[in-house]
């Protein structure tokens, strides 16, 4: 069975809203349309937050106090308590495992307390009106604390307390909450913590933004969305030795070499005109502003003009900062909500989806030692580069969509008698990726050493691009070896131009691409030619 997310109707709602306005921005009760991340202007002001927000709202929301356990990381790993609010949305039932929430974390600043954000009456209120008001679908809020027992509180004691607060998250805070409420996490294990991450919001003021930026810069693998409220990233330095062009070498590396950019990620990066803890953040988001690196769709800086260093400045700032990022989840799960698979899919429920029959393990290593990973956001294979899981899921559905609709996307190149005398040719055959009817034909050959058949690592996203392009496109799935693959490619071309016709490809110029094992067979394919 599926699972039923919240937002359903919203979903809906948002669908027909863009329907009717060309796409882009989506609409809400405040009369305006909130930009679409990606087509936010990347600089600008907040819009100034209504003061019927700010008023108690009929939604019967709740604030709850929890205590769980942790370790005291900042000094000597002895096992403590902590302790964290968490705000439940209307009608919000513990019994309802059926339902799924969004989740943001909210961190206070220097000298606060688990339970900061909910001192303040207005910070409910203003969530309970963007429910109410269809601004935003029902969240889960938590307000816990960087601090451990006994902490000092002081500058110092603060830095070296937030320093090491990822730890906590990744190994406490995080699966008590997700494994108590029902979020998007299948479980607590660490696989489904991740695979969750585009559910997952961080954000933080003051010390607490120095904890989201640091938050992005440790656990970027479990969430997608930061609010840095009012301060910059201290992963190098502090107040009085900030490092921006260190720190922004080291982001700018970060999301390079993890492919944040393919993978996903937002951050709403927000301060004050008259914030007397603003200058860094103007440093900071000047210097990635001058990088290439930081498009709109993953970075943006807004001030509030006139906003100081207060939590009414923040509850202006979430005001703006979360309709735009709970409407892209919105959007994107409106986008998958007809896909067969998405990143968080097992390679189980790949391997016996129904329209696959017989050949889903074949998109998929045959011997488990070359393969790691139970989902598709987390499948790596041996000597490969790192597998892009969006593009994954992408020619997945492709194929799925296919197949669905009664097309052949899976061909045999042996016959039974054929694979009856080599057990091994069973394991063969070539995916098909429709392009323009009759237009040019490639074959894609996968790497794998020769040990294995590496084709959603390598070859599947070329033909991918291919296909794209109007180009009807196979991908062979061979025996491993020299001379096995050769002969495999040299069947599937004869397939190929024997069913050219009903295939409605043009087969009079098949057009070869592969990279090394996948190269070296196409080498000797046509070698023996010669």
């Amino acid at each position: 069975m599926k699972k039923r997310c919240v937002s359903a109707l919203l979903i809906l709602i948002l669908v027909l809203f863009t329907a009717c306005n060309g796409g882009g921005a989506s609409g809400n009760a405040r009369g305006i349309k909130v930009p679409a991340i990606g087509e936010l202007n990347q600089t600008g002001y907040t819009e100034t937050l209504p003061d019927s927000y700010k008023k108690a709202s009929t939604l019967k929301s709740k604030v709850e106090e929890l205590t769980y356990e942790s370790r005291d990381y900042a000094r000597d790993n002895a096992v403590i308590e902590r302790t964290v609010y968490v705000y439940l949305p209307p009608d919000y039932d513990e019994n309802d495992t059926e339902t799924r929430y969004n989740i943001v974390y909210l961190m206070h600043g220097l000298g606060g307390e688990a339970g900061e954000f909910f001192k303040y009456p207005e910070t409910k209120n203003i969530i309970d009106n963007l429910i109410k008001n269809g601004d935003i679908p029902p969240v889960i809020l938590v307000s816990p604390s960087f601090y451990c027992e006994n902490s000092d509180t002081e500058f110092e004691g603060s830095i070296n307390d937030l320093r090491y607060f990822h730890l906590d998250f990744e190994n406490y805070l995080m699966p008590f909450i997700e494994g108590k409420y029902h979020t998007y996490a299948e479980d607590t294990t660490e696989e489904a913590l991740k695979a969750s991450r585009d559910h997952r919001v961080f954000g933080g003021f003051s010390l607490g933004s120095v904890t989201t930026w640091l938050e992005f810069c440790y656990d970027y693998d479990y969430i997608r969305y930061f609010i840095p409220m009012s301060a910059s990233c201290w992963y190098y330095g502090t107040y009085e030795d900030y490092q921006v062009e260190k720190n922004a070498d080291f982001v700018e590396n970060l999301v390079e070499s993890e492919g944040l950019d393919e993978r996903g990620y937002f951050i709403y990066h927000t301060v004050g005109t008259n914030d007397w803890f603003g200058e860094q953040s103007y440093q900071f988001s000047k210097e990635l502003l001058k990088r290439n690196t930081f498009t709109p769709e993953h970075y943006v800086f807004y001030e509030k003009n006139g906003g100081k260093h207060t939590y009414s400045d923040v509850q202006e700032y979430l005001y703006n900062a979360l309709p735009i990022i709970l409407n892209d989840i919105l959007k994107r799960d409106a986008a998958n909500k007809d896909a067969a698979f998405d990143r968080t899919t097992s390679i189980k429920d790949v391997v016996n989806y129904p329209s696959f029959k017989d050949f889903g393990r074949l998109l998929f290593p045959l011997d488990d030692r070359y393969y790691s990973g139970t989902r598709l956001n987390g499948i790596s294979m041996v000597k490969c580069d790192e597998i892009n899981s969006d593009t994954t899921v992408e020619i997945l559905n492709t194929l799925a969509k296919s197949a669905d609709a009664g097309e052949s996307v899976f061909f045999d190149i042996y016959s039974d008698e054929e694979k009856a005398q080599d057990a091994e040719k069973a394991d063969t055959g070539i995916f098909f990726l429709r392009g323009k009817e009759n237009s040019k034909t490639a074959i894609c050959v996968p790497a794998g050493g020769f040990t294995y058949v590496s084709a959603l690592a390598d070859a599947f996203p070329k033909a991918l691009e291919l296909s794209k392009q109007g180009c009807n496109v196979f991908v062979l799935i061979y025996r491993p070896g020299l001379r096995s693959g050769a002969e495999d490619l040299e069947r599937a071309l004869q397939f190929i131009k024997a069913h050219s016709s009903e295939l409605k490809t043009d087969s009079s110029d098949i057009e070869l691409w592969g990279e090394n094992a996948g190269e070296e067979i196409i080498i000797r394919y046509n070698d023996t030619k010669k």
